[in-house]
């Protein structure tokens, strides 16, 4: 097509070699991938001990939490906390943690409902779950808390979460609303043998290796997030169908977006159904997007996480984009979410610039 014959669309080699990142060097120093590290976080007051069961740091003013890089590029386990009863301190060091890593996974966690609402509102206010295929599902009593099960009610046969059993596509959380949620968390309660795992990949990163071709094609423009259908593929409640993006509910966010807390600029997909960039024809737009999501969702900028009970893994919605794989729906996943709501719309990197610097915040 003429309009996309002058550019280059060819995914980017030089900068990554060996499996690892294109990042400039110096832009984002992590420890290697998979080994124990322990992330220092600064500011945080004197005499406070490590959790890694180091002793009280001698420089005074630091907390150093325990971690496991999960890949090189997005992702960290944080060991020896658990969530039932974290010190002020120890928040702050998970924030810290959590905008350095873009997602967090935390093992043998034992929480209830009350549990997981109060650890997630350390992290800010909550948003209120999600209009699904039935309607907005939660445990009784926790209108704040999002069930995700294929599971039906022995009593009334109804689903008592969303999504199903099969894949739920790549997408980032809420992303139709004009502020969406920053973060969300999903708490494994039951899991199936095989299958139902949940991918990560960095919009960040995306980002830095974004082709010259893709960047001058987006550069400045907004997307088209849609709200008609859910990941699952399934028409929420209420909503008229339709699969033409300039009729469908949802909100425009700029294509190259600035983290408010780290500065990093982030490619920002939201999902792919109904989607639509500004400037183009349909068609256009369509091709634009194809080569966009394809280059996005490479595994060289993804991690898999293969759920134990009792996991929770902590992401962010505006450096990650997320994915779940199918299963086999005779076996039960009962998964229980919570989102943290955002404080500004998406930031565009042009503006960002302009401005000499980010300027807003978040969480």
């Amino acid at each position: 097509m003429r309009w996309l014959a002058h550019l280059d669309f060819r995914f980017p080699e030089d900068g990554w070699r060996d499996g690892r990142p294109c990042s400039p060097p110096g832009t984002r120093a992590l420890p290697s991938g998979g080994s124990a590290a322990t992330l220092t976080i600064t500011g945080l007051g004197d005499s406070l001990r490590a959790l890694d069961g180091s002793s009280e740091n001698p420089r005074g003013g630091t907390l150093a939490i325990s971690t496991r890089e999960l890949t090189a590029i997005v992702g960290a386990e944080i060991l020896g906390v658990d969530l039932r009863d974290v010190s002020v301190s120890t928040q702050e060091a998970i924030k810290s943690a959590f905008a350095r890593y873009g997602a967090l996974v935390f093992r043998h966690q034992n929480m209830g409902d009350d549990e997981l609402l109060d650890f997630s509102r350390t992290l800010g206010d909550l948003d209120p779950p999600p209009n699904q295929e039935h309607g907005r599902l939660s445990p009784p009593g926790y209108p704040d808390i999002y069930v995700v099960s294929n599971v039906l009610d022995t009593a009334t046969g109804a689903p008592i979460g969303a999504l199903g059993s099969g894949e739920a596509v790549w997408h980032t959380d809420m992303s139709y609303l004009d502020v969406p949620p920053f973060a969300s968390m999903l708490y494994a309660l039951e899991i199936p043998d095989t299958g139902g795992n949940t991918w990560l990949c960095s919009m960040v990163e995306a980002a830095r290796c974004l082709p010259d071709g893709l960047r001058k094609a987006i550069a400045g423009r907004r997307i088209k997030h849609d709200g008609t259908y859910n990941s699952g593929g399934f028409l929420r409640k209420g909503v008229t169908p339709t699969d033409d993006p300039h009729k469908a509910p949802g909100a425009w966010h700029p294509s190259l977006c600035v983290h408010p807390e780290t500065g990093e600029e982030m490619l920002y997909l939201g999902r792919r159904r109904n989607s639509y960039i500004e400037g183009y024809d349909a068609e256009g737009s369509s091709k634009l997007l194809d080569e966009l999501w394809a280059y996005a969702t490479q595994p060289k900028f993804c991690y898999e996480h293969r759920w134990r009970v009792g996991d929770l893994l902590l992401w962010d919605n505006r450096s990650t984009m997320h994915r779940r794989d199918p299963f086999d729906n005779n076996m039960r996943r009962v998964m229980h979410r919570t989102q943290i709501k955002g404080k500004s719309a998406p930031i565009p990197a042009i503006s960002a610039a302009a401005q000499g610097g980010v300027g807003m915040t978040s969480s």
